[in-house]
């Protein structure tokens, strides 16, 4: 059976790509969960995910003993090896629409991910009012997103980016979370498709594995002192 290492799923928007994608899909998996204690070279995190990543990093996707890692190359891997999921579009140009903007996503929206880091448990409007107010660079990746799922939606009609669930929602998902926890204004349309996306049975899986967690993680928590 495959596994995939994944870090704390309150906090690991990395992590929570690759789950959400093989859940949804049905596509049957060993959860191994490496608990974050920090970062630092010498951490047990560190140990832990280096015996299985020599990057270092989660998530960590093991076929039987062969190791994939970063985001974007687990999901090729499970569109190649379980084709009849369909986890990309069918339609070549759709495709190609689909790995453009999950590379977007990849390696994009710096301003957003470092402002507002993942925290789905946590309720950080107020700092996300500051946010939105003080960095222009923040509201400048949230309308590209806005426009760019604004445009997806009217082409392939929903529900969800391309249709049918895909690659593309999966890399949107932890982007989602950030938007709601720290409620950064977003129009009527893409609050729904958020609504959408979130009672997916593998998002709503995931949301609900990181309110049970209960395990506040310090050097996570750049607004909060504690739970």
């Amino acid at each position: 059976m495959l596994k995939l290492y994944i870090g704390n799923k309150n906090y690991s928007s990395w992590s929570m790509r690759p789950w959400v994608l093989l859940t949804q899909a049905g596509i049957a998996f060993e959860e191994v969960k490496l608990r974050f204690d920090s970062f630092d070279p010498d951490s047990r995190f560190k140990a832990e995910v280096s015996r299985v990543n020599p990057a270092g990093k989660v998530p960590v996707l093991d076929d039987d003993g062969f190791v994939v890692w970063d985001t974007l190359a687990i999901a090729e891997y499970l569109a190649e090896r379980f084709p009849d999921k369909q986890l990309w579009p069918r339609d070549v140009k759709a495709r190609a629409r689909a790995r453009s903007v999950c590379a977007e996503m990849h390696s994009g929206f710096a301003a957003l991910r470092s402002a507002c880091t993942m925290n789905i448990e946590a309720d950080l409007s107020a700092a996300g009012q500051l946010i939105w107010r003080d960095k222009p660079a923040v509201r400048a990746d949230v309308a590209r997103l806005v426009a760019m799922w604004r445009e997806l939606l009217a082409e392939h009609g929903g529900p969800m980016l391309f249709g049918d669930f895909s690659i593309a929602d999966a890399f949107f998902a932890p982007v989602c979370m950030r938007l709601k926890s720290y409620a950064l204004p977003v129009p009527a349309d893409i609050t729904a498709y958020m609504e959408r996306l979130s009672e997916l049975p593998g998002v709503k899986a995931w949301i609900d594995g990181a309110l049970a967690e209960n395990d506040f993680r310090e050097f996570e928590e750049p607004f909060r002192l504690k739970r």
